[in-house]
């Protein structure tokens, strides 16, 4: 995806189909890999980790988890990023929140859930919530990179405007027309002046809706990428760094953190932190949800979600390790684990 947008001579207009194939879309692929990855490292750590899960019972475990973080991430981004959401409309399925055509998933949110979801499975099946989310403060980076680069095929979630109009990476994002519609009509009617009628391109009806503009780049009409890509900002492709740091960075340091058996919570702590400051840092270069902006400090509310993460995973650190407890889990299969390493 990088070699891509580093190949242009000029800012990507952003064309991708959010479908492999209709009605199939990328994004419900990449929770589907997500899982799949998250299910075979646990699988791993089962089999050769010091643990107390057996390797046949991570399917049943990654459902629990699974319908905890869908659930937790839906409810995560109509608490903190669209309230809206949650009245009753006259239309199915009548209620904001299970309308997930109308907005998205929140990761803060997601997480939770998946905390919830080990926490259920842990007290129907006598497992300490400590070892269980730790495979999955693990193996989680792995489901986050899919979505960051979900997020990228849809248009979404897209970054701030670039101050070089010849960045390297630059990306013009057709979605940001849905904006104009509603909050600059006079741009997006200088927008649909420079484009032929809809007729000739199939649709019945003569006049142009976001949507209908959105499908013809997705096309790869060239008539129409051409007439609005002058228009479009030039933009991060800020899911691509998020999946970078949140994604493959965060993985990486985990994978080398849980090499071996550590106390419970200890794997856990430290995705906390790290996972905040990589989002922290990747919003310096997201452009803020459009329904709330920038909040204090000029922070945006993803950034501020982050703060006491991180808080938190100082302090849990410190308890973790404080506590004198068997460490557990670990990938990388050991000939012998003796009592003094098994307490680092």
């Amino acid at each position: 995806m990088v070699s891509i947008l580093l190949a242009q001579t000029s800012p990507y207009v952003h064309q991708i189909s959010p479908f492999l194939v209709y009605p199939i879309r990328w994004y419900g692929l990449s929770y589907l890999a997500g899982i799949f990855a998250a299910w075979l490292l646990i699988r791993r750590i089962c089999k050769v980790g010091k643990g107390t899960m057996k390797p046949e019972a991570v399917t049943d475990f990654i459902v629990f988890v699974a319908l905890g973080m869908m659930i937790g991430g839906r409810l995560g981004y109509c608490i903190f990023y669209d309230r809206s959401l949650w009245g009753f409309t006259e239309e199915f399925p009548y209620w904001g929140v299970l309308a997930i055509n109308n907005g998205g998933m929140a990761s803060h949110g997601g997480i939770v859930g998946a905390i919830i979801g080990a926490w259920w499975y842990g007290r129907k099946h006598q497992q300490p919530l400590l070892f269980l989310v730790d495979l999955l403060a693990v193996s989680g980076p792995i489901g986050i990179f899919f979505g960051r680069i979900a997020n990228f095929i849809n248009g979404e979630l897209y970054g701030r405007a670039v101050k070089d109009p010849n960045f390297a990476l630059g990306v013009k994002f057709p979605t940001e027309i849905t904006n104009w519609y509603y909050s600059q009509p006079e741009k997006y009617e200088a927008l649909i002046a420079k484009l032929p009628s809809p007729t000739k391109f199939g649709y019945i009806q003569e006049y142009w809706t976001p949507d209908r503009i959105i499908e013809q780049t997705q096309k790869h009409n060239q008539v129409i990428i051409d007439a609005i890509a002058p228009l479009l900002t030039t933009r991060h492709p800020s899911q691509i760094y998020q999946a970078l740091l949140e994604g493959l960075a965060l993985f990486v340091i985990m994978f080398v953190i849980y090499r071996k058996p550590r106390k419970p919570g200890i794997v856990t702590f430290s995705f906390f932190i790290f996972y905040a400051i990589f989002r922290i840092l990747a919003e310096f270069y997201r452009n803020p949800d459009v329904q709330i902006g920038y909040e204090a400090f000029g922070l945006t509310r993803g950034q501020w979600l982050s703060v006491p993460v991180i808080a938190v995973g100082i302090v849990g650190i410190l308890w973790a390790k404080s506590r004198n407890v068997e460490a557990l889990g670990g990938w990388q299969k050991l000939p012998e684990l003796d009592a003094e390493a098994m307490q680092q």
